[in-house]
């Protein structure tokens, strides 16, 4: 994957055609979970908040939580140029990029077979850093879009000086696979007569009423986006 800086706006689709599974992103451990198709993959991508960036540096691996947002086949990241994650990143090192969601509590009836029920992708490849303003711009108005729809229209844009002071790379969505858990225990036989309840206990991100700024100006009323505020979901 070359590395040379991005020079247009993203866009929805970029030629990219998402290939088979390679032979490190194939599912091994209870493979019938294995998902391989980009609607599961972009729900997840689409709904999560915060993915894990793994690398390595002069042979010392680090994981990095950081913010993330998808626009067609690439998946975005940014933060300050200094960061160590996106200097390494911007200089070639590959990536892998995880994500979970967690969709419910799998209560069994023994110990041994509580699980959770999840939706889980990872993403393998090398990142490329987008240099030009507005390809910047235009990746960023994308991100704050993706954490909150109708936000972009009602902040200030950032200057010329705030995007040169952030780094911004993506990521192609090529190499990739997800894992997801749906259902209820799966018990021993002999374990289904026991006296115990047994089920699923539903766990979402649902968001509370918002919190005005304390220097808020008078008259300004909470918008739709915020007041309502939900992320999408295809969890089961």
């Amino acid at each position: 994957m070359s590395n040379q800086p991005e020079t247009s706006t993203p866009d929805e689709t970029n030629g990219v055609t998402p290939a088979a599974p390679t032979d490190r992103a194939r599912i091994r451990r209870l493979p019938d979970r294995g998902r391989y198709d980009r609607a599961t993959l972009d729900a997840i991508l689409d709904e999560a908040l915060v993915c894990h960036m793994g690398f390595a540096v002069d042979g010392t691996p680090f994981v990095i939580p950081t913010a993330h947002w998808r626009v067609g086949d690439r998946l975005y990241v940014h933060g300050s140029p200094a960061s160590r994650a996106l200097r390494s990143l911007g200089a070639g090192a590959e990536v892998c990029v995880t994500i979970t969601l967690v969709d419910g509590l799998v209560m069994a009836r023994s110990a041994f077979h509580h699980s959770i029920n999840y939706r889980s992708a990872v993403i393998y490849g090398r990142a490329t850093p987008v240099v030009e303003t507005e390809g910047k711009r235009a990746a960023l108005h994308r991100f704050v879009e993706h954490i909150a729809p109708g936000r972009a229209a009602s902040s200030r844009p950032p200057t010329d000086d705030e995007l040169r002071q952030t780094a911004v790379l993506w990521i192609p969505i090529t190499e990739f696979s997800c894992k997801v858990r749906t259902g209820g225990p799966i018990d021993d036989e002999e374990d289904y007569a026991l006296p115990h309840w047994a089920g699923v206990i539903p766990v979402a991100v649902t968001a509370s009423a918002p919190i005005d700024d304390e220097r808020l100006t008078p008259g300004i009323e909470r918008p739709d986006y915020a007041r309502e505020y939900h992320r999408p979901t295809g969890g089961e």
